[in-house]
């Protein structure tokens, strides 16, 4: 805990010093605000030290590593592994340091933030008055009561990455995005993987036939996957490995791992700050309006703390719309929008996501919606690179605009930003084929689909329809 003094008041105190809460300070110092930022763990959050970056580094190793073993077999060096994973987040801390904060002119203290009052903290000991207090505190791994589970060791996402070798084989409990993400990368580290999940389907927040493109390649690759799987109990073995009872619909399994995997979710970080007493909490979830006001209307929060989508890039986008309402006059405040919201699962082909699935939109606006497909085979890029197909499922409007978009594709995570973007800012898809694609890459199949949409509906044209009509031969 430092011991730095700090000043007595600030237009702007923010708790947590992760995606949410850097956001938060840098744009009211960009307001011209005095901003102290504290976090009672060093800067740089979950995204940093157990999400985001390390999980993206095992996953790139994990990638090169089978790109080697299809031309030559490898002795794999685990615990170099590992290493260069942390060295992986020490290299983006390095951006984002207390020396660092403070350079940009916001004060920084690593201490553990308790509320006095709705405008006054205990800091290390030391008091301090805030006009405006962002609450930015993350979530945790939820560690469920399952039989056993005090009784053997486990890992979180907060652990795995402080592992010093990879183990020889790992039990995961949770086939939602981390569990589906590290099972790929473990399994093709080497280890051998049982991913479980009490769920009938693979992630079912995505379009059912990219994840069952998705889950072949998975079980094609060496992944044992266990859907509808519940966990009747688990045991210690010799050596630290532990054992599963599954009971998997009539069959009864027992499976065993040196290591298990706990991601079942996360929970909001909310206790020991004093929240209850300001009356912020409502079933224990810290309860917020749509412009990110708690119930003390000096206070805001923004990030996983408060979901509803717990992600880094949310995160960024909460903390500064946050920020605004908190210091702009109520005429230029504005309510959150979660209309065009998007994120990518980093397995291999990834898997984005962005607006309605075909079911929502159907729900939503009836059959009259519109939905094409495109095959990323056919793609002259993708046949470059040996198993780079996948697919492009795009869901528009009868008006032509974009309701959902979803993508099975190496960099689909990029390739969903330019489709984002039209959606975001309502230009019609088909406008995109008049956008001069480099070629050959991935993005011309955007413009090869949007090609096929413009046709389609040049075809429903009355005028076209007409000229056709002429032209039919006569019986």
């Amino acid at each position: 805990m430092s011991t730095q003094s700090v000043k007595p008041n600030y237009d702007l105190v923010v708790i947590g010093a992760g995606a949410a809460g850097l956001t938060s300070a840098f744009t009211a110092r960009g307001l011209g605000k005095s901003v102290l930022l504290v976090d009672a763990e060093r800067p740089g959050g979950e995204c940093t030290w157990s999400g985001c970056m390390p999980s993206k580094a095992l996953i790139n190793q994990a990638k090169q590593v089978k790109a080697a073993r299809h031309f030559a077999s490898l002795r794999l060096d685990g615990a170099r592994v590992m290493q260069q994973v942390r060295q992986v987040s020490e290299q983006v801390y390095s951006h984002e340091t207390p020396e660092v904060i403070r350079s940009r002119g916001v004060d920084y203290i690593q201490a553990k933030a308790e509320f006095l009052a709705a405008d006054l903290l205990q800091l290390a000991g030391q008091q301090v008055r805030a006009k405006k207090v962002m609450l930015c505190t993350g979530s945790q791994p939820w560690v469920p009561d399952l039989p056993g589970l005090d009784s053997v060791p486990y890992l979180t996402n907060e652990t795995l990455f402080q592992l010093t070798d990879l183990p020889d084989s790992m039990l995961i409990l949770g086939a939602g995005v981390i569990g589906v993400e590290m099972a790929q990368a473990l399994n093709r580290l080497g280890v051998e993987v049982h991913l479980l999940d009490l769920q009938a389907e693979l992630l079912p927040r995505e379009e059912p036939e990219l994840v069952a493109q998705l889950q072949l390649r998975l079980q094609e690759e060496g992944v044992k996957l266990y859907l509808s799987a519940q966990v009747q109990g688990m045991r210690p073995l010799p050596g630290g490995r532990v054992e599963l009872m599954v009971q998997q619909g009539t069959q009864s399994l027992a499976l065993q791992g040196e290591r298990l995997l706990l991601a079942l979710g996360r929970r909001p970080r909310v206790a020991g700050m004093g929240l209850e007493a300001l009356g912020l909490l409502s079933d224990g979830r810290l309860q917020v309006n749509d412009y990110l006001q708690t119930t003390q209307a000096n206070i805001y929060a923004a990030g996983d703390v408060i979901g509803p989508y717990q992600l880094s890039h949310m995160a960024n986008y909460q903390a500064k719309r946050a920020v605004f309402n908190a210091f702009f006059p109520w005429p230029l405040r504005r309510k959150l929008d979660y209309q065009h919201v998007c994120w990518a699962i980093f397995t291999d082909p990834e898997l984005a996501h962005a607006g309605l699935t075909e079911a929502e939109a159907r729900k939503r606006h009836g059959d009259q919606i519109q939905v094409y497909h495109y095959d990323l085979a056919k793609l002259d890029r993708a046949m470059t690179k040996a198993g780079d197909g996948g697919l492009i499922k795009l869901i528009l409007h009868p008006n032509g605009r974009i309701l959902g978009a979803h993508i099975l594709a190496e960099r689909g995570g990029d390739l969903i930003a330019q489709v984002q973007s039209l959606k975001t800012l309502g230009i019609k898809f088909s406008r995109l084929q008049a956008v001069i694609h480099p070629y050959p890459s991935y993005a011309d199949a955007w413009r090869q689909l949007s090609q096929q949409v413009l046709l389609a509906r040049l075809q429903q044209q009355p005028l076209v329809r007409w000229f056709n009509a002429l032209r039919k031969p006569k019986a």
